[in-house]
């Protein structure tokens, strides 16, 4: 309340005919350090934005948040180059800029005395809880940074660069987390001294915790070696779950744990197809993950402090591994170096008729990665002139997106899949055979045993965080 009546103090009036108010309510939250301490509690007075009106009190929403790869990339970056990571934490960070819309909003219960319980407030500044509100606060950050000589990227609207002769700086924001990394010290100290005359923030100095990412909750179960038992397909099959709320709050935790955790990636992809109508064996699916993550606690992301920066993706797919829809799925992994920066498992969007078209349009997906990243990689300074490698184990498919001809059994595929096709004819993509016994994003399309799938994760650099090496 107090960071409310900094930014905006406010008077209560009487309502005018033809307006309408909305209300508001308290959020209580604990804030943990990163060693999982309680760091303090919090209570944040909130705008019911479910109550605006579109076009009355609202216009646009939307707002830009930082990639997760491109956090990875960043993160590279700095291990290769040995740069400092700093982190600012911005205090009450929707609260900063003005509001266009005439909003009024009725306060708290407590906050009225008698005989005001029909006045209101109008809001000058943004709350929290509007629908405005992140959109609000990234503009005004936006604006304020690209003032000083900041670039914004083309790639990812949340990083922003500068270069001045050898300086090099790149800021990334996340909501109201900003990392600041670069070459030059005095260029950080800078560029941390102006955001502190605009913004109430706090310096956290280097970066050792950053946007919640924990494992904390998942670990009362016996522990064991794989995600996934060895070439399980789930299927709809078996009895349904009396309370479906549990998988559903289980499994959406572990989305949020592939983030950090590309080896339960595909068990997790597997698992959020059943999120709508949850069976028994999908929960013992699920609590099988659980499972490993206890015996996997503490493994992790390793970003290498040798890198030539060269990127390099392997893709698969599983020819109609689906046993309800037969639809196939794509999995792909890019290195920026000997880093992993990005991965993916996904249910293909249409039913193929053959391993190769799978195979094809796995390659294609991973060739739009890579696309993408070129630029990305481009803002942060990084740049590739040579063409990027791709890896396939089936050569059929290898064969067609270098040869740009239409038969009878290839016609059929859609024009977007022959994106790659392009790509290696202008030379930012150069495509390579790998055979199956070395095909890395075999992780992402199927479950696979301990022999096969230990080694697998080791290569793509999933490593104990308490091993000696």
């Amino acid at each position: 309340m107090h960071a409310c009546s900094d930014q905006s103090p406010s008077l209560l009036l009487g309502l005018t005919k033809g307006k309408t108010s909305i209300g508001c309510q308290w959020v209580y939250k604990i804030k943990h350090r990163s060693d999982g301490s309680i760091e303090r509690y919090k209570a944040r007075l909130v705008a019911k934005g479910f109550t605006q009106l579109e076009a009355v009190n609202y216009q646009d929403t939307f707002s830009p948040i930082a990639k997760i790869i491109t956090v990875r990339c960043l993160l590279a970056l700095v291990a290769a180059r040995r740069w400092s990571l700093h982190q600012l934490d911005v205090n009450n960070a929707f609260l900063h800029d003005d509001l266009h819309e005439e909003i009024y909003m009725s306060p708290p219960p407590r906050l009225r005395r008698q005989g005001e319980e029909n006045l209101v407030c109008r809001l000058h500044k943004s709350l929290y809880g509007l629908k405005q509100a992140s959109r609000q606060w990234f503009s005004k950050f936006s604006e304020a940074i690209q003032a000083t000589g900041y670039v914004q990227s083309r790639a990812d609207y949340s990083l922003f660069t500068i270069i001045q002769g050898k300086s090099f700086t790149a800021l990334l924001i996340y909501v109201d987390d900003i990392l600041i990394t670069g070459n030059d010290s005095v260029s950080i100290a800078a560029i941390k001294k102006f955001l502190h005359s605009q913004f109430r923030l706090k310096d956290l100095g280097d970066l050792k915790y950053c946007l919640g990412i924990e494992d904390a909750g998942l670990l009362g179960a016996a522990p064991i070696d794989t995600p996934m038992e060895r070439g399980l397909k789930l299927s709809d099959k078996s009895d349904l779950l009396k309370d479906p709320g549990h998988y559903r709050r289980l499994v959406g935790r572990l989305i949020y744990l592939t983030i950090s955790r590309p080896d339960i990636t595909y068990s997790v992809h597997v698992l959020s197809k059943f999120m709508y109508q949850p069976r028994k064996l999908h929960m013992e699916a699920a609590l099988r993950v659980v499972r490993y993550l206890k015996n996997a606690t503490w493994q992790g992301l390793f970003f290498s402090s040798n890198s030539d920066f060269r990127l390099r993706a392997y893709c698969d797919s599983d020819w109609a591994g689906c046993p309800i829809t037969r639809r196939s799925t794509t999995g792909y992994y890019v290195f920026l170096g000997p880093s992993l920066v990005s991965w993916r498992s996904k249910r293909q969007k249409t039913v193929l008729l053959s391993s190769v078209e799978a195979e094809y349009r796995a390659m294609t997906g991973a060739c739009c990665e890579l696309t993408w990243l070129r630029y990305l990689l481009r803002d942060l300074g990084v740049l590739h002139r040579e063409p990027t490698l791709l890896y396939c184990d089936n050569k059929a498919a290898l064969h067609i997106a270098a040869n740009p001809v239409f038969h009878e059994r290839t016609r059929h595929i859609e024009m977007d899949c022959h994106y790659i096709r392009d790509k290696i004819q202008d030379g930012s993509v150069a495509t390579r055979f790998v055979n199956s016994a070395h095909q890395l994003a075999d992780v992402l399309t199927k479950a696979l045993g301990k022999e096969v799938f230990t080694p697998m994760i080791r290569k793509m650099g999933v490593q104990d965080i308490h091993s000696p090496t």
